[in-house]
């Protein structure tokens, strides 16, 4: 029976937002506000994830942490920047006042003896990592990549597409009095959906107006056409960025769970429907519910759980979880199991097609590598930028052996005075010389540094 949970994963889907715009042909994004209720709809997420996992009472607990005062090395928070950005980092802080509200032990003795509550009641301040596009592509890996424009046009240009297309003509004839001058078109579907349904959401006007099967519709032409886009038939297909970029997180984070000496226990990961998509149809999820293959719901969220199976093995198994919207969790199994997954397996089954670094993004969106030392895998040929990037590691190579002699040297010298041995400088074998991380784009390399 497996019980102990160790830790969790959570990938959760922003919360609800003002009509979102993206350019159907490069996904770029145009600027978009949260809504009050769209924070209220994260809240409510983050207080399901305490009842789940901080709450004693529940078979999912997560017994050894900290369920009143958040302890920061016990959780870890990513919230994607581009795109949606905004909305989505209003969406991780509505959740985290779910999963750790105010609380009046939130508070510190000064030396002087006076006590002091944080504000709001003791209001917890829980860090957020954002995740920027142009240095971490793990939660936006779409943009930027010819090779995935390439693919949004094969996926227009097939003759399925074209096929459903014709087949969707009454309705986009339908609804064209209702979008004000969008085009109507299978390739522009997803925007059609978000601003009939947005418009049918707050403007109550429109809500009167608008025949009741157009959002039903519109809603399934969108889900076609994001899925088309944002899956493939192979796990490591271009189609399946989202969620090649997302995996290195989820199996980061479930190996550290997994390592007894490491506090982390709680990873969120705040972010927008199209890794969603993805890890559906690479974990092989779309099987077991054909439904999954669409838009997930605002304030959704997926959740891998690790959990420790019994003695005597004590082998580690992952749950998978997934909530669309408002609905319950519901428990799937990844790669037609019936049962949870070992630990090992899962990462065997799907850690080869994990994209880890930016040099892995750029060699699957087919552009050169950069980073503020090297140019790698230039679609031009060399330039002189590169030769002269060569030259410089050259000069700086040759200048560290000229050091690495120089102190070799220093330490054969010696002065005599009557019996004692003294050397000259300090002690080179005993001295720790150090080494810092320089902190660039992905891959990082060491370097160090001598006096």
């Amino acid at each position: 029976m497996l019980t102990d949970v160790l830790g969790v994963l959570v990938i959760a889907r922003n919360g609800g937002r003002y009509e979102f715009h993206q350019d159907p042909k490069t996904y770029e994004p145009a600027f978009v506000a949260s809504t009050p209720l769209g924070v209220a709809e994260s809240h409510q997420l983050g207080a399901l994830l305490r009842s789940v996992y901080l709450t004693s009472s529940s078979p999912s607990y997560i017994s050894s942490m900290n369920g009143d005062i958040v302890d920061t090395h016990e959780l870890h928070i990513h919230a994607k920047a581009g795109g949606e950005g905004a909305v989505i980092f209003d969406s991780a802080i509505a959740l985290l006042q779910g999963l750790y509200p105010p609380n009046t032990n939130n508070k510190i003795l000064l030396a002087n003896g006076t006590t002091v509550i944080s504000p709001l009641s003791g209001y917890q301040y829980v860090p957020i990592e954002t995740v920027e596009p142009g240095n971490d592509r793990s939660l936006e890996p779409w943009t930027n990549c010819p090779a995935f424009v390439e693919h949004i046009e094969k996926v227009h240009s097939s003759n399925e597409f074209k096929a459903v297309e014709k087949a969707a003509h009454p309705f986009f004839g339908a609804v064209r009095d209702y979008v004000y001058g969008r085009p109507t078109t299978l390739e522009n579907a997803w925007n059609i959906y978000d601003y009939v349904n947005t418009q049918l959401i707050y403007n109550q006007s429109y809500a009167h107006r608008l025949p009741p099967t157009l959002v039903d519709q519109a809603r399934g032409f969108a889900n076609y056409h994001e899925n088309a886009i944002f899956s493939s038939s192979e796990p490591g297909g271009i189609g399946n960025l989202a969620g090649r970029t997302i995996l290195h997180s989820i199996l980061e984070s479930l190996e550290r769970i997994a390592f007894n000496n490491d506090p982390l226990q709680f990873l969120l990961v705040e972010t927008s429907y199209q890794p969603f998509i993805s890890l559906f149809h690479m974990l092989e999820l779309i099987k077991e519910d054909p439904e999954l293959a669409g838009i997930p719901n605002y304030a959704s969220a997926l959740a891998f759980e690790l959990l420790r199976g019994p003695p005597p093995e004590d082998r580690d198994f992952v749950r998978i979880k997934f909530k669309n919207g408002t609905d319950n969790f519901q428990i799937y199994h990844a790669f037609g199991h019936k049962a949870d997954i070992p630990l090992t397996e899962f990462i065997y089954r799907i850690e080869n097609y994990a994209i880890t670094s930016q040099k892995q993004w750029a060699a699957a969106c087919s552009v050169g590598y950069h980073d503020p030392y090297l140019h790698i895998g230039s679609q031009q040929g060399a330039s002189s930028t590169v030769f002269a990037a060569c030259a410089a590691i050259l000069f700086v190579g040759v200048f560290a052996l000229a050091k690495y002699i120089k102190r070799s040297r220093a330490k054969k010298q010696y002065i005599h005075l009557a019996d004692d041995e003294v050397s000259l400088g300090f002690d080179h074998e005993n001295y720790n010389y150090g080494t810092t991380t320089a902190n660039v784009d992905w891959p990082r390399r060491e370097f160090e540094l001598y006096d």
